[in-house]
C-alpha cells in the first residue's frame, strides 16, 4: 500500500512543480528528454520513476531531486 501512496506523492510533486515553473507535459518531456507521455504517466501515478528519471526532471525543473520526494517517507 506505501508503494501506490509514495507514487501518488511523487505525481502530485512532479505536477506541482510543473505548474509552478509554468510548462506543459510536452514542454517539460522535452527538457528532460522524456515523452509527453512519460510525464503524463509519472503525474498519474501509473509508473514508478527510475533515479535517472528523477534526476533528468529535477535539473529540467530547475530543483532539487528531493523536491520530488517530499512527503515520502
Amino acid at each position: 500500500m506505501a508503494r501506490v501512496q509514495d507514487r501518488q506523492q511523487f505525481a502530485a510533486n512532479l505536477r506541482r512543480q510543473r505548474l509552478r515553473r509554468g510548462l506543459s507535459q510536452e514542454a517539460l518531456g522535452h527538457a528532460a528528454g522524456l515523452h509527453r507521455t512519460e510525464i503524463s504517466l509519472l503525474e498519474r501515478a501509473g509508473r514508478d520513476p527510475r533515479l535517472s528519471t528523477i534526476t533528468r526532471l529535477a535539473r529540467a525543473l530547475e530543483i532539487k531531486a528531493a523536491t520530488l520526494l517530499n512527503g515520502i517517507h
